[in-house]
């Protein structure tokens, strides 16, 4: 029997009140500061209780309020990162984390508290804990490959705010989807590159051409030059998308978003999509790297989480291509039950 469970046996109350006020700390430590109405709506609790949970907090030296709202303290902050490591052994997730690297076949995989689906923090948790390995594997000199997507660019905020300084290059690996520029590549690329004092190059390009079209844009100097870049890259920060999802932001009609999913495809990346199996369906003509020049990059990361996307997290992982996946507790329980693991 493992501490935590020895002491939820001796107080069955403590696994309820840790839950909630490791929750309480991760909104108020990724969204500070912030205000009750806030919290109180996140955690699904009353603003009574929130008031309540937060006057402990203030006691203990974890908190303080300001006109803004409410913020953690250093020593907050510093009593969280220790909880991390009570909650992760609560949840098992360090064991999950192992049997999942094994069957899915990638080196490491990192295993956030919660579900993106039901859990804006966790959303956010991801994306610091997205940003806080790439400060720790980063050297100088290093070209970093990004592609698009809300995660990401919650991360490269991150990194920006973590006050790592390193000398590298940042490129896009995919051009535009007409969709909002703070989440394209090219974007991430920017505010992660000016984050870690580095400098960038950006893939002037739609993402999604015409076939016919595709020969003469990848013609052009200036997009040959930065696609040649990224398939140099020493890492590969890549997102995780639904097919349904990734259909949409692509523009895609709803009678071809049908014939995807009759196709079977459940997941997306580098513009092809993927059956459960990690089969390609469907491969549509796109700027920027394809699937095959990740095969040539020494650190591929994946990033993606939600419980809804545990099927497209299988499926691009099970090409073989990625090195560590970076998801949540609603996709890594998913998986187990999808993979049979016990």
């Amino acid at each position: 029997m493992d501490r935590y469970n020895a002491l939820r046996q001796l107080v069955p109350e403590l696994a309820e009140l840790l839950e909630r006020r490791y929750r309480l700390l991760r909104i108020i430590r990724n969204q500070g500061p912030i205000g009750r109405r806030f919290i109180a709506a996140q955690v699904g609790l009353t603003e009574r209780v929130i008031r309540s949970e937060l006057d402990v907090l203030r006691e203990q030296g974890l908190v303080h309020t300001t006109s803004l709202g409410v913020k953690l303290t250093s020593e907050g902050d510093q009593v969280f990162l220790v909880l991390q490591d009570v909650v992760r052994e609560a949840y098992g997730l360090e064991q999950l984390e192992q049997k999942l690297a094994a069957a899915l076949g990638v080196q490491k995989m990192i295993i956030v508290p919660g579900d993106c689906d039901k859990d804006p923090a966790a959303k956010r948790e991801l994306a610091r804990t997205a940003g806080e390995y790439l400060c720790e594997v980063l050297k100088d000199g290093q070209i970093i490959a990004v592609s698009g997507g809300t995660t990401l660019a919650s991360m490269a905020e991150f990194v920006k705010l973590h006050g790592v300084r390193r000398r590298v290059t940042v490129v896009p690996v995919r051009g535009g989807l007409g969709e909002d520029i703070k989440i394209q590549s090219n974007s991430i690329a920017v505010v992660l590159a000016e984050g870690l004092g580095g400098t960038y190059r950006l893939l002037h390009a739609p993402e999604d051409v015409r076939p016919c079209n595709l020969e003469q844009i990848l013609s052009e100097p200036s997009i040959r030059s930065v696609i040649a870049l990224g398939r140099r890259a020493d890492i590969l920060l890549h997102g995780i998308g639904t097919a349904e999802e990734m259909a949409k932001r692509r523009g895609f009609d709803d009678a071809s978003i049908m014939d995807l999913i009759a196709a079977g495809a459940v997941g997306e990346a580098f513009g092809c999509y993927f059956d459960a199996q990690g089969r390609i369906v469907r491969n549509t003509a796109s700027v920027g790297l394809r699937l095959e020049d990740l095969e040539r990059i020494p650190l591929v990361i994946a990033v993606g989480g939600g419980r809804s996307k545990a099927w497209a997290v299988m499926a691009v992982l099970s090409r073989g291509y990625c090195d560590v996946c970076i998801t949540d507790e609603g996709v890594a329980r998913r998986l187990m039950s999808l993979k049979e693991i016990e």
